[in-house]
């Protein structure tokens, strides 16, 4: 249930749902870079990680 709320809050700032998902680590600024750069590459990268397994 949890994953479906961080999906939805991604496709609105995707840098929101992955530091909920990891925090603050690599994939979070890597997220941003990728949001910066376009959105529908950073969208793509926070539901990859939002819904791999941990």
């Amino acid at each position: 249930m949890f994953n479906l709320i961080r999906i939805i809050l991604s496709v609105i700032i995707p840098p929101l749902g992955v530091f909920l998902k990891v925090g603050l680590g690599g994939q979070f600024w890597l997220n941003i870079l990728l949001t910066l750069l376009g959105y529908i590459p950073g969208l793509v990268h926070a539901i990859w990680i939002i819904a791999r397994e941990p």
